[in-house]
């Protein structure tokens, strides 16, 4: 059994433009199991703006491999489901698709984007929490 968890880390970080008014922010914390090729975990998106998409929890799943060359030596895909509410004057809600896909080096840090209900966010910064480390200190 442990065998199947060889090498399994912790990835927290964000994809999006940090600091920009008003942009979604994807932040991710992913249990990684390399020899698998599979990530799991946990993105919670997050935007100014107040309204139905601006708190949005999902629980992902996905892949990682390895690239073998050049700036980004990782890319991973994860997709998830979650309840999104009709904007009125609708009534009731429904399974929304959150999908996301990086390219990133081996600190997590690269480019990537992700898409959920109405929205699709490209070519936006992938980076790794700066405190992670300490963390697991």
């Amino acid at each position: 059994m442990s065998e199947l968890l060889a090498g399994a880390y912790l990835a927290k970080g964000t994809i999006g433009n940090v600091g920009t008014s008003g942009a979604p922010i994807a932040a991710f914390s992913l249990v990684v199991v390399p020899s698998q090729h599979s990530v799991s975990g946990t993105v919670v998106i997050t935007q100014a703006v107040k309204g139905a998409d601006s708190h949005i929890v999902v629980q992902v799943k996905g892949k990682i491999f390895s690239t073998g060359f050049g700036e980004f030596t990782q890319v991973v895909s994860l997709q998830g489901q979650y309840v999104q509410s009709v904007p009125p004057p609708g009534i009731g809600s429904f399974l929304a698709e959150f999908n996301a896909h990086l390219a990133i080096d081996n600190a997590w840090n690269g480019k990537g984007g992700f898409g959920y209900w109405n929205h699709a966010v490209e070519n936006v910064p992938v980076a790794a929490a700066k405190e992670l480390k300490s963390e697991l200190v």
